[in-house]
């Protein structure tokens, strides 16, 4: 299969059960940062603001994996704690509620770095 083009293609490739949490996260981002351009990058949707990334995500067999680097999930290293997590990365679990309030705090602290120009 050919490489999802843009957030809506990405989707379109997911079950509903996955496509719903994907686009909770999807109209949190968006919610915050209407702002951003809305890109697929390193095949999953990206968001960049004033042409730097700001945070992405994407669908696994059993999490959400949701990328706000470089510094994004440090900061957060105590509310991140309860969650798994990699270099650069944090897995929400399909089978729990999304933390949505989280991801928008990560996103509008990402927005603040990125405008201060801090990265």
């Amino acid at each position: 299969m050919d490489k999802p083009r843009s957030t809506d293609e990405y989707l379109a490739t997911f079950s509903e059960e996955r496509k719903v949490l994907l686009q909770q996260v999807r109209e949190t981002i968006k919610n915050v940062a209407p702002e951003t351009e809305e890109t697929i990058s390193y095949g999953m949707p990206a968001y960049k603001l004033n042409g730097k990334a700001l945070v992405y995500f994407a669908a696994y067999n059993n999490h959400i994996g949701f990328y706000a680097i470089p510094t994004g999930h440090s900061k957060f290293d105590e509310k991140l704690s309860n969650y798994r997590q990699g270099k650069g990365s944090v897995q929400f679990p399909i089978n729990e509620p999304l933390p949505l309030e989280l991801i928008t705090e990560i996103v509008q602290f990402r927005i603040t770095e990125v405008l201060k120009k801090v990265i």
